[in-house]
C-alpha cells in the first residue's frame, strides 16, 4: 500500500492495477465464446475508472438519461450503450433516440408503446430488446432480486407475446432480442444454469428467431467475496463465461451479451477513513470513523456485509462496533468487528468499495465529498495527475 501520508480522510481509493488485471482477465474469458460485454456504469461512473474499462472493448450499460450522456462523454460508442430502467422519462427516451445508442432494454408493454410512439413523432428507429422476467430466484438478498413475476422489472411471460406482436406491427421498432436480469451479488453459479434452461426454453416456445431476435442479453450480477478479498480480488470468470457456453442452446449466429459492474470494479475500490474517537459503551465499544453512510449507504440500506481493517495498529484484537458520524441509528459499518486496539487518528480500510460506494453517495447532513484517489505502481494520484496520460498502458 502506497502512502497516503497528508491526505484528508476520508477518500476512495481505486487499485488500477488490478482493476486492469480484472477486466483484461473477464474480456479475455467473455472472448473465448465470443461474448460481449457492457459495463454497468450504475456501478461506479468514476471517470478514469469508466476511461480504463473502456480503453479496454467494453461498451456501457445505463439505467439513466444522464448515465447515457456520461458514458458518451467518456467515449463510449453510442453503438456499444444499452439502456434499461423501469422509469425512462420521454426525454430520456427522445435522448437516447437522437444519439443513436444500440438498443432500449424495454421493461414493459407500456414503456415498449411509448418508446414506439416517441419515435414515430420525431422520426426515428428504435432499436429494442426486451426484458424478460424468467422467474428465477438468484438466491440473493431480496432488495436486489429483479428477476421474478412481481419485481418493478422486466416483462412477465404472459405479456411477451403482446410486446413481440407491438414490435412486429410497428415501423418504428426494430426488435433484436431478449434481455434478462436477475439480481445482483449472485455468488452461486446454479441460478445462472436454471436461468440458462428458461432462456432455452422462451427462445423456442416464443419463437424468437422467427420475430427477428438475434441478441441476447444476459445481464450480469455476478457476485464478488466480501468476506476474504484480500486472497479472492477477481471473481471466477472462467467458470461464469463456461457455464453459459456450456448450457445455452440457441440458433448459430445469436450475439450474446453480458452486462458486468461490481464483478468488474467492487475489489478495486476501498474506503479510507480516520478514527475520529473509540467510544465506551455499558457492554461493547464503538468506533466512530469520519467516513459514513455518506460514502457508504450499502451496509444501512440492505445489511450488506464489508471487510474493515486498522492500517496502523499492531495492538491486541478487540472487539468493536465501527459507525460513521452521521445522524442516523443505521449509519454503521460493522457490529462486533474484531479489530487491533483502535484508538484516535488510527486509519481504517473498508475494502470492497469498488462498486455501490462512490456512485450512491449522499449530502445528507451537509456532509463534504469524498475524493477519489488512485493507486498506480505504487503511487498515488489524482485525477489531475492522470489527465493527458495514456491510462490504458499504464
Amino acid at each position: 500500500m502506497a502512502d497516503i501520508t497528508g491526505i484528508r480522510t476520508p477518500f476512495y481509493l481505486y487499485d488500477l492495477d488490478l482493476l486492469k488485471k480484472t477486466v483484461s482477465l473477464a474480456s479475455s474469458e467473455a472472448g473465448r465464446y465470443g461474448y460481449y460485454i457492457h459495463y454497468a456504469i450504475k456501478a461506479n461512473n468514476d471517470p478514469v475508472i469508466s476511461s480504463i474499462i473502456r480503453d479496454r472493448g467494453l461498451g456501457a450499460d445505463c439505467v439513466s438519461g444522464n448515465e447515457v450522456r456520461r458514458s458518451l462523454e467518456y467515449g463510449f460508442s453510442p453503438d456499444t450503450i444499452v439502456y434499461a430502467g423501469v422509469g425512462k422519462t420521454d426525454e430520456e427516451i427522445k435522448l437516447a433516440l437522437s444519439e443513436n445508442i444500440f438498443c432500449f432494454n424495454c421493461e414493459s408493454v407500456e414503456e415498449l408503446e411509448v418508446i414506439g410512439e416517441i419515435a414515430r413523432v420525431y422520426g426515428f428507429k428504435a432499436r429494442v430488446a426486451l426484458r424478460v422476467n424468467p422467474a428465477i430466484e438468484a438466491e440473493t438478498h431480496r432488495y436486489i432480486t429483479t428477476g421474478l413475476d412481481e419485481n418493478k422489472f422486466g416483462i412477465s411471460l404472459p405479456h411477451l407475446k403482446k410486446a413481440l406482436d407491438i414490435c412486429s406491427n410497428s415501423d418504428e421498432i426494430e426488435f433484436v432480442g431478449l434481455h434478462f436480469h436477475i439480481g445482483s451479488q449472485i455468488t452461486s453459479l446454479e441460478p445462472y444454469r436454471r436461468l440458462c434452461e428458461r432462456v432455452n426454453s422462451i427462445w423456442i416456445e416464443f419463437d424468437i428467431e422467427r420475430s427477428g431476435g438475434r441478441i441476447l442479453n444476459l445481464g450480469g450480477g455476478f457476485g464478488i467475496d466480501y468476506t476474504d478479498p484480500e486472497n479472492n480480488p477477481i471473481p471466477d470468470f472462467g467458470s461464469f463465461f463456461a457455464l453459459f457456453n456450456r448450457h445455452l442452446s440457441l440458433p448459430a449466429g445469436t450475439e450474446v451479451r453480458f452486462e458486468l459492474g461490481r464483478s468488474l470494479v467492487g475489489q478495486c475500490g476501498r474506503i479510507v477513513t480516520r478514527v475520529l474517537y473509540t467510544k465506551k459503551g455499558v457492554g461493547k465499544k464503538f468506533v466512530i470513523t469520519d467516513a459514513g453512510m455518506t460514502e457508504l449507504m450499502r451496509p444501512s440500506l440492505y445489511q450488506a456485509s464489508h471487510r474493515i481493517i486498522n492500517a496502523t495498529s499492531t495492538g491486541n484484537p478487540e472487539k468493536y462496533d465501527v459507525v460513521g458520524p452521521v445522524c442516523e441509528s443505521t449509519d454503521v459499518f460493522g457490529k462486533d468487528v474484531i479489530l487491533p486496539e483502535t484508538a484516535r487518528g488510527d486509519i481504517i480500510h473498508i475494502l470492497s468499495c469498488g462498486a455501490y460506494a462512490g456512485s450512491m453517495t449522499l449530502n445528507f447532513n451537509l456532509r463534504d465529498s469524498a475524493p477519489s484517489f488512485y493507486e498506480s505502481g505504487g503511487s498515488i494520484l489524482t485525477q489531475t495527475d492522470l489527465q493527458g496520460l495514456n491510462l490504458q498502458n499504464r
